[in-house]
């Protein structure tokens, strides 16, 4: 399928190929490395409504499932707590959970946000909104979810995608009722962000995570 892709888009891939090779080297195989963004390369083209995203799109994608596999070979007990936030289109409601628990968790929790129909790109009120409160979630980019980052997850929080959310026996979920910022003024916005701040340092107290200020 990469025949879709412009000679310049192919040469990208190839160089996310081998910066992720160098990073997950001795963690995992190149085989693995190669099956997975291969994987992934697909997977978004079936989606993309353009091409011009699908090289950043793919080093990110296959980077968050070749993390959670390492979660999944590691053990449990020397690894960070995971949260995964999920919504429809991973671009305004989980992108800003996803933001605050990075922010709030200083590192501390692994972090993956995923949507069951991602949308193009992150609402820009969203992105404002955070930015106020010193948060950048600026250059993140809507993904889908994936089966191995749902099953690497300590926590599943969901928010508005219903049934089209992935369910995993015997894993924890956890949904939040939330307004969709999509459409909405950035005076109402603000008030989906402070609520899901409160949101996210109730479940990181939970995970035993100290929160920074």
């Amino acid at each position: 399928m990469t025949t879709q892709l412009t000679t310049e888009q192919q040469l990208q891939l190839h160089e996310a190929a081998e910066r992720l090779r160098r990073e997950f080297d001795g963690s995992l195989n190149t085989e693995t490395i190669e099956r997975f963004m291969n994987d992934s390369i697909d997977v978004l083209l079936k989606r993309a409504s353009t091409t011009m995203w699908v090289p950043l799109l793919a080093e990110r994608f296959t980077k968050d499932r070749l993390r959670s596999m390492v979660r999944l070979e590691s053990d449990s007990t020397a690894l960070n707590p995971s949260v995964l936030f999920l919504c429809v289109h991973n671009a305004g409601r989980s992108q800003m959970a996803a933001g605050w628990a990075r922010h709030l968790s200083d590192g501390a929790v692994d972090v993956f946000s995923g949507g069951s129909e991602p949308a193009d790109s992150v609402n820009q009120v969203a992105v404002e909104a955070m930015a106020e409160v010193g948060v950048d979630i600026g250059d993140e980019i809507p993904q889908p979810w994936a089966d191995e980052i749902v099953r690497a997850a300590d926590v599943v929080v969901t928010m508005g995608c219903g049934d089209a959310c992935p369910i995993f026996p015997g894993k924890r979920y956890v949904d939040w009722e939330l307004d969709d910022p999509a459409g909405k003024p950035i005076e109402e916005v603000r008030v989906i962000r402070d609520g899901l701040r409160g949101r996210v340092e109730g479940l990181l107290a939970e995970l035993g995570v100290k929160t920074a200020s």
